[in-house]
């Protein structure tokens, strides 16, 4: 088969024929008919984390199965599935609390799967590599959705949407009447900014370095569209009776846009981290701050849901017309033009890149 390989940090990726072995027990062979570009590849790509190369990049994905190992009681050839690149093991500690999303058994995040044409051993991104005409994955990695899904909508909720939606209606909690920022209007934080509206929140501010962004957040669902500058917190706290907003969202992932979401957010409100960061971008606040603050700084892993319970949910929202992706996909392409969407996303240009191999 094909696939798209980075093999080193700041790399061009490129397509591949790569050797992929058929499922042993417990496993399934999945073609791939779309795929997502999110950042969490990017972060791959230009060495925000340290995955092992050289790396068959993508895990936001949906397809067929079309091949089933022994054992496999999950899913038949010819499901139509959403891969999961978190799928929680239900017996560890944190499954057993009810948060599985912090499961400690999950894959780690580029497992070996498949050879090069040259023999050598590849890895996948987050235990998928979904960026590729197929993967062979453990059964507990798909999650059956309805066949009369479009495939590039089934495969935002494998990533973007879980974690944008999650993170308003799980982690923050966001209620009718709560003032909402979003910072980082990608394929999350626009799925973010859709799920605010539709809990009734009341602003929502969508906020972005780009000012083409515009027009996607509105489209989402956004009241306000706010570039990210200097004047923010200013700008939030004239559309929130100069207090600031309940819920800052920062979907970047980086200590700059963390600082500017925690200024945006009244006292006694809440920040909630969901994009990625580098290990070694330290967050700087003092303590005096954090006490007379009275603000929570937490984090939202996989949007704090279950995707086994979460995502059916999601897929039917779209198919009964009640969750609109249409503004999160703003090109589309092929497996040979795939490498273009990292530049893309590094440029801040569009939300997500769909990827149809």
């Amino acid at each position: 088969m094909r696939a798209l390989v980075v093999r080193g940090v700041a790399a061009t990726p490129r397509v591949e024929d790569v050797d992929l072995a058929g499922p042993g027990p417990g496993e399934v062979r999945v073609a791939i008919r779309a795929a997502g570009v999110c950042h969490s590849d990017l972060s791959m790509v230009d060495g925000t984390v340290s995955p092992t190369y050289p790396l068959v990049l993508g895990h936001e994905a949906a397809g067929v199965v079309t091949e089933v190992g022994p054992a496999v009681s999950r899913v038949v050839p010819g499901a139509h599935v959403v891969l999961n690149w978190a799928p929680p093991c239900r017996r560890c500690w944190f499954c057993g609390h009810g948060e599985p999303w912090l499961c400690e058994r999950t894959g780690s995040p580029a497992a070996a799967r498949g050879r090069a044409s040259t023999g050598e051993p590849l890895h996948v991104t987050l235990g998928l590599g979904a960026l590729a005409e197929q993967v062979v994955v453990s059964e507990h990695a798909v999650i059956p959705v309805p066949a009369e899904l479009p495939f590039d909508a089934a495969a935002l909720l494998g990533c973007a949407v879980l974690t944008g939606v999650g993170a308003v209606r799980r982690t923050a909690s966001v209620t009718a009447g709560d003032s909402v920022a979003v910072i980082g209007l990608g394929g999350v934080g626009l799925s973010a900014v859709a799920a605010a509206r539709a809990a009734g929140a009341e602003p929502v501010l969508a906020v972005d370095v780009s000012p083409a962004k515009a027009d996607l957040a509105m489209a989402a669902g956004a009241t306000d569209f706010l570039l990210a500058d200097d004047a923010l917190s200013r700008s939030v706290r004239s559309r929130t009776g100069g207090r600031g907003v309940d819920h800052a969202l920062e979907c970047v992932g980086r200590s700059a846009t963390i600082r500017a979401a925690w200024r945006a957010t009244r006292r006694g409100g809440q920040v909630v981290v969901v994009g990625m960061g580098a290990k070694d971008d330290i967050v700087g606040l003092s303590a005096l701050e954090i006490f007379h603050s009275a603000r929570t700084l937490r984090s939202s892993v996989y949007g704090s849901s279950d995707p086994d319970r979460d995502l059916p949910e999601l897929a039917r929202a779209v198919l009964d017309g009640r969750l609109d992706l249409t503004p999160l996909i703003t090109h589309r392409t092929g497996l040979d033009d795939a490498a273009a969407a990292f530049t893309r996303m590094a440029r801040g240009e569009g939300a997500r890149t769909v990827v149809t191999p």
